[in-house]
């Protein structure tokens, strides 16, 4: 019998599919898994299924034996050591697409919360610090008819586009691969990033994390950004130097951030917790129940098609396939 190993709980709908296919599994619903357990758990398995919280290194991917195909439930794939599992013979695949539109929407969230001081003002309320309407009370940067930029012009950042025309955003973007017919619909401006960056009122990553992409944010690019601008990343933490971001919001020579991911994800910086000019999401990009189910579903599909012998809808190492 073919067997699976799941890294973490996954819907009921979603593990309802491999039932149904005859394919046993073995999900662990407490915390994340430690190495050595991971090591011993996934020895006699078919299938891993994990989420991008787990790190499937070299060692673990020899440990599996009679491992055939590793699931991630995310777009990104930056945990697993792909070359590794390529020279091994098995294939990886993701769940792209289906978080297009819940991710764009929370970057909008951060957006808008952070400038417009929203989670300050709902801590002031509830705190009874409110005492009635003033002048000056809270005052926050306006987002309409400012300037956007996009750094990462895939799915997510089109869609990002899209909901910054309805705020009557200028819109510049920055990708290794140019898109001028984008540009014509999204009503976007294609630019190197340092003029991205010194031009923009937001900056929003939408970016894979690769070794060419780590830090990519990193002291100089902030000190190229406007003191007034805000720098928004649901992307991947890495991509942001972290303790240079603390310096530029610390010294004034940014206004603000809204981070959903961390470079040392789920540890924070002690420093951003202290700042009310930071807003900080739990990586909740694509926590809409709807893509998350969708994402689990997406998983399962991948593996149970790896497990028949079929070519797996999402893979990301095409090169294992014969």
């Amino acid at each position: 019998m073919r067997r699976v190993l799941i890294t973490r709980k996954l819907f009921p709908e979603a593990l309802a599919l491999l039932e149904d296919q005859g394919v046993a599994y073995e999900m662990n619903e407490g915390p994340p898994l430690p190495k050595r357990e991971l090591l011993r758990k996934v020895a006699g398995v078919d299938g891993l299924i994990c989420l991008l919280s787990d790190r499937i290194d070299r060692e673990v991917l020899e440990a599996g034996k009679a491992l055939r195909v590793v699931a991630n439930v995310a777009v990104g794939y930056d945990n697993i050591d792909v070359q590794a599992a390529s020279e091994l013979g098995i294939m990886v695949t993701n769940t792209p697409e289906v978080l297009t539109e819940a991710t764009a929407d929370l970057t909008f969230g951060l957006i808008l919360a952070v400038a417009r001081r929203i989670v300050e003002g709902d801590r002031l309320v509830r705190e009874g610090g409110f005492k009635g309407w003033e002048l000056d009370l809270l005052l926050g940067a306006e987002v309409h008819h400012k300037t956007l930029g996009i750094v990462g012009f895939g799915r997510i950042g089109q869609a990002v586009a899209r909901r910054a025309r309805g705020f009557g955003m200028e819109v510049l973007y920055y990708d290794p691969i140019r898109r001028p017919e984008l540009e014509r619909e999204l009503g976007a401006q294609f630019v190197q990033l340092k003029e991205l960056l010194s031009r923009s009122d937001f900056v929003s990553l939408h970016l894979p994390l690769t070794p060419q992409t780590r830090h990519l944010i990193g002291r100089e690019e902030l000190g190229l950004m406007k003191p007034s601008a805000f720098l928004i990343n649901v992307a991947r933490g890495p991509i942001v130097d972290e303790a240079a971001l603390v310096e530029a919001l610390k010294s004034g020579e940014l206004a603000g951030a809204g981070l959903d991911v961390f470079e040392h994800e789920p540890d924070v910086h002690p420093e951003l917790l202290r700042m009310s000019n930071v807003v900080l999401t739990p990586h909740i990009g694509s926590a809409g129940r709807e893509t998350r189910l969708r994402m689990a579903l997406m998983a399962v599909e991948n593996v149970l098609a790896a497990l028949a012998g079929r070519r797996p809808p999402n893979l990301v190492n095409p090169e294992v396939w014969p």
